[in-house]
């Protein structure tokens, strides 16, 4: 899918890390949430309270996730976060993704 349609977008960005992360949120009208953001070239710690699927767009980054050793993932691909988690992402290109809220 290359677009969402139907969608309420939230106007204030949502930035992280000195402006190196950002994103912005969509509402859906069944409930669920969703971030698009990007994240130039860095080593970045995140917390989740929710889990996520994080989808990335563009780019390449290694993951490292609880329990797990570091991952290569690039531009196609996507991985699970859990929730309650700490993880963390070492961007090597600008990266483009997009975050689903479980």
């Amino acid at each position: 899918m290359s677009e969402f349609n139907n969608v309420t977008v939230v106007k204030k960005a949502n930035v992280y890390f000195g402006g190196n992360v950002s994103s912005r949120t969509l509402k859906f009208t069944d409930g669920s949430t969703k971030t698009l953001g990007f994240m130039l070239s860095g080593e970045y710690v995140f917390n989740t309270a929710a889990a996520e699927i994080m989808e990335i767009l563009s780019g390449e980054l290694d993951v490292l996730l609880p329990n797990e050793d570091w991952k290569a993932i690039k531009g196609g691909e996507a991985f699970d976060v859990p929730e309650n988690a700490q993880f963390t992402v070492r961007i090597h290109q600008p990266t483009d993704y997009i975050c689903s809220f479980v």
